[in-house]
């Protein structure tokens, strides 16, 4: 921990103690404890109850644990949680599983509650939704549910979008609209006309009006984001790719005093093609613009390829399996060239940018190693770890590079334990496809693997619970798919939490102030309504967090410890 946390832990009298529990630190030296002292929002000592309760202040709280389960709070090192809290609060939303006559219901439902409202945003249709319903024209399905309302519907992936024939009009698609570069207009059966999908970059020319929001609807939208990710025992979190509009929000509720969560933003750069250098003296003057006390803007999101789902747009080593909507021999699209990617990453670098790229086929995998190899032989090994965001496939010749370039896999395990999803993965890759997350390999390599949720991309919570679970276990948390994927990959329920925590903070550039439950660490602690070393794997996404502290404070109280007052 830092010299000043240190410092401040001292042997000054706490003004909380949190005690009588089975409390997992985290440390090696000492991994269970049963009670915590803090002052000033530091933990000041760790170790048996008696001891930290003589060393609490005469009007110190004490919080008894009564033998629960603690440890240090969560933290998500790959979300997108404001649009996941504006989505839940403002748009038209139904589960991924939705059939199409559960998509028009629910379409029909928004139509009829939006008022004056122009457009209906919102969804999620799953990735093979066009692949296991034949519906001749997409668009014009919406149109008659749409009330003559602008609808636009994204899938569970965020790549892909849905649009009525209003909508296509409004956003100026038409049939003279060519594909833009990285991607693809559905066409009906003229090969002209849109039929209302739209495909990774086609996607962006919707995006302005699918994500319009005022500022007002943001800063409940921050709010909301707190309540749900305290409430799961998330006292961190990195936001994948942070908009201005969203920025302005996080940055204005901290200074207001109102931010209970560390945040790093990843800041946005343009998505898709392009063949012009970053703008990094941008980024530098947003990242000093930006930044509070508790929300650090040294990072960037670049975007390297799609999603290997049906859409196929993931840019792979060896072919796609075969079909007939591509060539023989398909490989993928990738947005940057290797050179304009290096060129990137040294400048980012070098400016001291903490860079996540999202790198979702080995072939994207291996490009964007290859030019942080360029970054760091150019700068040195001084620079911060960067990410790469879905490193889901990972040639084997590629695994021992993570460590040595000081890159971390940034896995959503999740999304990609046996789902919907991962059908439309193996389907689309092929039998290679169900080698997926060489999660122990990368570990046993030194790689430190960094984890998220991806909320709300193919998940309908942000919840930490069911991708610890799904670590340890490699099955579906939620018991709706058989069968385990890849299970020679499962961690250690350790290894999962030490993922989750200590690795995660390293994405976030807190590992030297939070993270973990030692002497002047910050106390991010939660209390567990289950010892999750002591139930069946299975269970552990049952898991619900009853009292979160952020820096000391209490944030989230339920159940035994609801009359505890947030904040005190």
């Amino acid at each position: 921990m830092s010299a000043t946390g240190q410092a401040q832990a001292g042997k000054a009298k706490a003004d909380t103690v949190v005690h009588s529990g089975k409390i997992y630190t985290g440390v090696d030296k000492e991994p269970w404890v049963e009670a915590v002292a803090i002052r000033d929002g530091v933990v000041v000592a760790a170790g048996k109850s008696g001891k930290m309760l003589k060393r609490a202040a005469t009007d110190a709280t004490l919080i008894d644990l009564g033998g629960r389960m603690a440890m240090a709070g969560i933290i998500d090192a790959h979300s997108h949680p404001v649009d996941g809290a504006v989505m839940k609060l403002f748009e038209c939303t139904f589960p991924f599983s939705a059939t199409p006559d559960e998509i028009a219901a629910a379409v029909t439902a928004c139509v009829a509650g939006a008022g004056d409202e122009p457009w209906i945003a919102g969804g999620q249709w799953d990735s093979n939704f066009f692949v296991n319903n034949k519906i001749a024209s997409p668009r014009k399905f919406l149109d008659k549910v749409s009330g003559g309302k602008a609808v636009g519907l994204v899938d569970d992936s965020g790549h892909n979008a849905w649009l009525n024939t209003k909508a296509l009009k409004l956003v100026g698609i038409t049939a003279q609209t060519p594909d833009p570069a990285g991607g693809r207009i559905g066409r009906e059966a003229d090969g002209k006309t849109p039929n209302g999908v739209l495909e990774e970059t086609a996607a962006t020319i919707a995006s302005p009006f699918l994500t319009a929001h005022t500022p007002e609807q943001f800063a409940a939208a921050v709010e909301e984001m707190q309540v749900m990710l305290n409430g799961l025992g998330i006292t961190a979190v990195k936001i994948a790719n942070m908009p201005d509009e969203h920025l302005e929000a996080v940055a204005l509720a901290d200074a207001d005093g109102d931010l209970r969560l560390h945040v790093t933003t990843s800041l946005a750069t343009h998505y898709g093609a392009r063949s012009e250098k970053l703008d990094v003296a941008g980024l530098i003057s947003k990242r000093d613009q930006y930044k509070t006390a508790n929300v650090n803007t040294n990072a960037v999101k670049i975007f390297l390829d799609g999603v290997p789902t049906a859409a196929r747009t993931a840019g792979m080593l060896a072919p796609y399996a075969p079909d007939s909507h591509f060539p023989d021999g398909y490989l993928g699209e990738m947005h940057l060239t290797e050179e304009l990617l290096a060129a990137d990453m040294t400048a980012l670098d070098a400016a001291g940018f903490a860079v996540k790229i999202h790198t979702a086929g080995d072939g994207s995998v291996r490009r964007a190693l290859n030019a942080i190899e360029v970054a760091r032989k150019a700068n040195g090994m001084g620079g911060k770890q960067h990410e790469l965001a879905h490193a889901g496939y990972v040639d084997p010749a590629d695994i021992a590079r993570f460590k040595a370039l000081n890159v971390a896999p940034d896995f959503s395990p999740f999304i990609w334990s046996p789902s919907p999803i991962i059908d439309s993965v193996v389907q689309a890759v092929g039998p290679r496809g169900e080698h997926y997350w060489p999660t122990k390999d990368l570990i046993e390599s030194g790689a430190v693997i960094v984890a998220g949720s991806d909320w709300p991309s193919a998940v309908s919570s942000p919840s930490p619970w069911p991708g610890i679970e799904t670590l340890v276990t490699r099955r579906a948390a939620d018991g709706d798919y058989d069968g385990a994927l890849w299970p020679e990959e499962a961690v250690s329920l350790e290894d999962a939490i030490e993922i989750y925590t200590e690795n995660s903070a390293t994405a976030l550039d807190v590992e030297n102030v939070t993270g973990r439950i030692e002497k002047g660490a910050i106390a991010d602690i939660i209390v567990l309504s289950q010892n999750i070393f002591d139930v069946d794997p299975a269970k552990i996404s049952d898991t619900e967090v009853v009292l979160t502290l952020f820096k000391g404070k209490v944030v989230s109280a339920k159940g035994p410890f609801e009359a505890l007052t947030a904040g005190k």
